[in-house]
């Protein structure tokens, strides 16, 4: 494999930098001065959600972001109607489909692609036609996995939230049911990222698994960032990224 081939992408998940302006309704911390800082220090590409509720990230930001992204916008979203829309319109290069529950505190665990098949795919397949690509955000497990294909979905990113808040034994037993869904992912053709509770004690094994793409971090890097500042708090993060690839 060459360099370029085992290079890992990072996104820069935005969402909670847009926290601290929305508890207090102030123009503050700026979005411009946001997207500056993550790109250039060295992003490759920015994340947001846009939730229903609209707790963080406002349809304002969406299409700020949209215009003075430098490097790949990936919206996250759920598979509405009302999300569709403003994904087509936005026309971001990538959409990851969420699940959301208003009552969580940040998105808990993966899409079920069994039960929500028929709505995730008339989501997927209007996106497709936008040549907006789609990646489903799911749980490490074969038997979603399987499903993707027929979504229509080139993309998968698996929820590495259990594994980040597990420890010991029990970690190492998620680790191993994310590497074989990586592996197992691979097998069918589809593209493999990865993301939700990654830091700097638990990111490293997830790196270093071989089919994976993209990794996407926010809640770490924003908390690392209020004592080193974004561009260190990215720069630090690929250090470890890159370490594992090697």
């Amino acid at each position: 494999m060459s360099n370029t081939e085992n290079r890992l992408a990072l996104g820069f998940n935005i969402d909670h930098i847009i926290n601290i302006r929305q508890a207090r309704f102030t123009p503050y911390p700026d979005l411009l001065e946001t997207l500056r800082l993550v790109e250039t220090g060295g992003a490759d590409g920015i994340t947001l959600h846009l939730r229903e509720d609209r707790r963080h990230i406002q349809d304002a930001d969406v299409y700020t972001v949209r215009e003075h992204c430098t490097t790949r916008m990936n919206l996250e979203m759920a598979a509405t109607e009302e999300m569709a829309n403003i994904a087509c319109d936005v026309h971001p290069e990538d959409c990851c489909i969420v699940p959301e529950k208003r009552e969580e505190l940040t998105t808990e665990g993966g899409l079920d692609v069994i039960k929500q098949f028929d709505r995730i795919k008339k989501v997927t397949q209007r996106l497709n036609q936008e040549n907006i690509r789609v990646s489903l955000f799911i749980e490490p497990s074969k038997e979603h996995i399987e499903r993707v294909p027929d979504i229509g979905a080139p993309v998968i990113e698996l929820h590495t939230g259990t594994y980040a808040n597990l420890h010991g034994d029990a970690q190492k037993r998620e680790l191993e049911r994310i590497i074989e869904a990586a592996e197992f992912a691979e097998s069918h053709g589809i593209i493999v990222n990865a993301g939700h509770g990654l830091d700097n004690k638990n990111t490293q094994a997830i790196a270093a698994i071989p089919q994976m793409r993209e990794l996407n971090i926010g809640h770490y890097l924003v908390a690392r960032a209020v004592f080193v500042g974004i561009k260190q708090a990215i720069l630090e993060m690929k250090l470890l990224m890159a370490e594992a690839r090697q």
